[in-house]
């Protein structure tokens, strides 16, 4: 019993080291294809975040990073989750001139996957991607501490990952490093479809159809009596052969059709969040539309109140300049009522001198008057009409 227990460990093991032997060869070719696909994108227009091409290399270059990568152990003993980030942040840290210190002070990037999304369209435009995983895996002690046995970046594939990433200098890139596609809450989800052959052609099917037509034959001359002996031996063999062969197409349409299923699984997860994101944004439109139409009718209102008060203003300005008009006539008239009286009164007591004062401040009472003042004009020495009247000698004319 100890001995099938350790034989089924064993078996376990094995399966266990084929799959990740072949996870392994499957990520670093489709790579290689990705690269491929790149490059002839290139030359007939210019990759940024819209080209599907590109998106797909970024899934597969993240899956390659994060391939076995450990988590990180918190004080109470469990492990989280860990992004490639982090261990390239640590890794290329001595990297003369690197880009590290930017990215990790971005505003707009706050996840550790998100900023290891931005790293890499960073050194895509940089053209310096194969540089960075090239430094990054000769500090081997820094790989071996993030990674567990088995992955991508401690095996033989390391080295033909960055000689594939070299032919990307090539290509001038151009991101936007604050789109949707740095989102660090959306995983990598690779799309294998550009790299399936479907080859099934009508001489595959009727090497099928025979196939299956022999194993029939063969199946119905087994149980006769006279094939006992070496050629039921035989038949047997080849028919058995025969059975491995479909067995095989026949797992390998059902992968192709669990992928299919799966990648349409996805594509409607996609499609309901987006639709769902539509609604949102139609309903936040309409609700902006409406704040408008409120603001608009408020200016609108407000606008014509400071009209109306403008109005009233101007209509208040038209009567307060009558009014100032009419006290300054008012005040004129006043003026030359009293100058008039108070030159008649001057001209009673003999207190003015000079006649031209009489003449500016209003009009003489009597000619007799008048020409008194220019006979007393003519004098050289005028004495005042109290002088006259008091000294003796001298009546008043």
């Amino acid at each position: 019993m100890a001995s099938l227990n350790l034989g089924l460990s064993l078996s376990r093991k094995k399966n266990v080291s084929r799959n990740a032997a072949v996870e392994r060869k499957n990520l670093i070719t489709v790579c290689r294809f990705s690269v491929k696909t790149l490059i002839d994108r290139s030359c007939f227009e210019t990759i940024d975040d819209s080209a599907p091409e590109f998106l797909n290399f970024a899934s597969i270059l993240e899956q390659i990073l994060s391939h076995r990568l450990k988590g990180q152990l918190t004080w109470f003993g469990y492990e989280s989750p860990r992004s490639f980030w982090d261990y390239i942040r640590v890794a290329c840290s001595k990297v003369s001139h690197s880009c590290i210190c930017s990215i990790e002070n971005m505003e707009n990037v706050s996840s550790s996957r998100a900023k290891g999304r931005a790293w890499i369209r960073v050194a895509l435009m940089e053209k310096r991607l194969s540089e960075y995983i090239t430094a990054a895996l000769r500090d081997y002690k820094t790989t071996r501490r993030f990674y567990d046995d088995g992955a991508i970046v401690l095996g033989e594939e390391a080295n033909m990952l960055a000689g594939m990433l070299l032919g990307l200098n090539a290509i001038d890139f151009s991101f936007c490093l604050k789109g949707e596609g740095l989102d660090g809450s959306f995983p990598a989800v690779i799309d294998y479809t550009p790299y399936l052959k479907f080859t099934q052609s009508s001489d595959s099917i009727s090497s099928d159809e025979e196939e299956l037509r022999t194993l029939g034959s063969s199946g119905s001359e087994s149980s006769t009596p006279e094939n006992i002996g070496p050629p039921f031996i035989m038949d047997e063999n080849s028919w058995y052969n025969k059975c491995k062969r479909v067995e095989q197409k026949y797992r390998l349409a059902l992968e192709q059709k669990g992928y299919l299923e799966e990648l349409v699984r996805l594509r409607e997860v996609q499609l309901s969040d987006s639709v769902s994101q539509s609604k949102l944004l139609t309903q936040r439109i309409k609700d902006i539309d409406l704040n408008h139409k409120l603001e608009k009718e408020q200016l609108e209102y407000i606008i014509v109140e400071l009209q109306d008060q403008l109005k009233s203003f101007q209509s208040l300005g038209h009567l307060s300049a009558d009014a100032s008009l009419s006290q300054i006539s008012f005040d004129a008239g006043q003026s030359q009522d009293g100058s008039g009286k108070q030159d008649s009164s001057h001209l009673s007591e003999g207190k003015e001198e000079t006649p031209s004062l009489l003449g500016l401040c209003g009009s003489l009472t009597s000619v007799a008057s008048y020409k008194s003042l220019t006979s007393l004009k003519s004098s050289e020495c005028l004495a005042s009409p109290t002088t006259e009247m008091t000294s003796p000698g001298l009546t008043p004319s």
